[in-house]
């Protein structure tokens, strides 16, 4: 007969090697890249120290988002509307884990800045805004990315932004609650057929517009940013949903203000020195 306590040992040892494997499975599908968690090893101040193509977020010196201060704004008094020309287009809405974004999967249209077309690719939103106006964070930022398809363009990259304040819901947010919802807290996506991003109401004719970054790794610089000055409104059960879909190092996925180190930034409208959005 077998020495009883030797097959003990090996039952036990078979036991803690299993439990040993489905823990670190477990951690291996829960692991995440970087994470907004105030004081973590993959929290913004670390975004440049986990990746080597990711300097940018710790060297770079034309970061987003920034705070749009009235002191540091350059006043353009004139009027310069932003060309949009977009259509409808079969689009797809994702839970990146990060944050919830809408890809259009075809032609959505574009917009035109300095003659340049930039075609727009996604949007996402982040909660609270990124950018601030005079120190004031809003409830609620959508990115709206366009991508240039001209290779002779230096920058690549164009990013509409969108302020939101608790008030009113959101037309357009309310096409995909149900979708976002059904994705709750797992990477996933849902087609949503044709969706026509002429349906994002941006309203007001006075945007900021600077040079800077993208504001999640790899922290890519060149962007061009116009961020519209009038602030919309959406539902606080809105903005609740956004936040509980993704997951939960991703509930407020909005990245520190960044220094403006001497950029200019400015303002462009009809009489943009009015305070009045």
């Amino acid at each position: 007969m077998k020495n009883p306590s030797k097959l003990i040992f090996v039952a036990s040892f078979v036991f803690f090697a299993i439990l040993i494997k489905s823990t670190t499975a477990q951690e291996v599908e829960d692991e995440r890249e970087f994470d907004y968690l105030q004081g973590s090893e993959k929290g913004p101040g670390h975004w440049g120290d986990l990746n080597k193509d990711w300097k940018a977020c710790k060297n770079g010196n034309m970061q987003s988002p920034i705070d749009l201060s009235s002191k540091r704004v350059k006043v353009i008094p004139k009027l310069m509307d932003l060309k949009r020309n977009y259509k409808p287009c079969n689009a797809t809405v994702k839970n990146r884990g990060h944050d919830i974004s809408l890809k259009w999967e075809g032609d959505a249209g574009s917009i035109q800045i300095n003659g340049t077309d930039y075609f727009l690719d996604q949007g996402h939103w982040h909660s609270p805004s990124e950018h601030s106006i005079n120190g004031r964070r809003y409830d609620l930022e959508l990115h709206m990315v366009h991508l240039a398809r001209d290779p002779n363009v230096t920058n690549k990259i164009a990013v509409v932004g969108l302020f939101y304040k608790i008030g009113h819901h959101d037309d357009f947010l309310s096409k995909l609650m149900r979708n976002i919802l059904s994705m709750t807290d797992k990477k996933d996506e849902r087609n949503m057929g044709v969706i026509d991003p002429r349906e994002i109401k941006m309203g007001g004719k006075k945007y900021y517009k600077y040079m800077g970054s993208l504001t999640v790794p790899p922290c890519t610089e060149g962007v061009i940013w116009t961020i519209n000055k009038k602030i919309r409104t959406v539902s606080r059960e809105q903005v609740k949903s956004l936040r509980v879909a993704v997951h939960d190092y991703a509930e407020k996925n909005a990245r520190p203000v960044q220094q403006l180190n001497n950029r200019e930034i400015q303002l462009y409208g009809p009489n943009p020195t009015r305070t009045r959005n």
